[in-house]
């Protein structure tokens, strides 16, 4: 008897842990049947939103159809838009005198090629090719002043100093400067002439030369800048 209690309660307690783990199986199909609601509620949201973007754009384009077909109402009004337009297309043209085609488009290329110098740069596009043009040209000045000798460089340096101090400088002046003879200092100028330095050499009454710095250069930099330059 106490064998078959046994076994009769370890059914019950079978029983029991299966009517757990199927309550437990009940409530996860009710949780994934409530998530698949709300995915489909989801889904079914989304749907209607990219039909009401569909629409929206369908009734964008067909709002800009009327502007776009207004250029080809226009040849509607002739019978037949295409026949008339082949005369025209003869080499002489009958209502100007049988005067040839050709000239009337020179003449309204001419006119268009005259038109086209209106259109102006602008400003910035200016700016920065002059700044450019501006660049190069340091760059070649730099170039030029650091072939130069240091002994070089100080006769040049004393020549653009003497001549903005006293207006003018000639070879006996700068002698005097640096204390050299005229012959040297005749001998530098043609060196730096010789390797692009703008000294200018102008004759006075036929006698004295005098020595110039050129005012293309002065006006693009200066004596300080030219320095600099040549020390980068």
């Amino acid at each position: 008897m106490d064998h078959l209690r046994e076994a009769f309660d370890k059914v019950k307690q079978d029983i029991s842990s299966l009517k757990q783990e199927l309550g437990f199986l009940r409530n996860a199909l009710v949780d994934t049947r409530n998530e698949m609601i709300d995915i489909c509620t989801i889904l079914q949201n989304l749907l209607q939103k990219t039909e009401k973007i569909q629409k929206e754009q369908e009734s964008l384009a067909s709002t800009h159809k009327p502007e776009n077909q207004t250029v080809s109402t226009h040849p509607s009004t002739h019978p037949t838009p295409f026949k008339p337009l082949k005369p025209q297309i003869l080499p002489i043209s009958t209502g100007n005198g049988g005067v040839p085609t050709d000239r009337q488009t020179d003449r309204q290329t001419d006119r268009q090629t005259q038109n086209t110098p209106e259109i102006q740069k602008n400003p910035v596009d200016n700016a920065i090719e002059i700044l450019d043009s501006l660049d190069s040209i340091k760059k070649e000045i730099r170039l030029k002043f650091r072939r130069l000798t240091d002994q070089e460089m100080l006769i040049f340096s004393t020549i653009y100093q003497l001549e903005e101090e006293n207006g003018h400088t000639d070879y006996k002046t700068v002698s005097e400067k640096l204390k050299l003879t005229e012959s040297s200092i005749r001998d530098y100028v043609g060196r730096l002439i010789k390797k692009g330095i703008p000294v200018e050499k102008t004759k006075i009454n036929n006698k004295s030369i005098q020595l110039k710095i050129s005012e293309n250069l002065k006006k693009i930099t200066n004596l300080p800048t030219i320095m600099q330059l040549r020390d980068l």
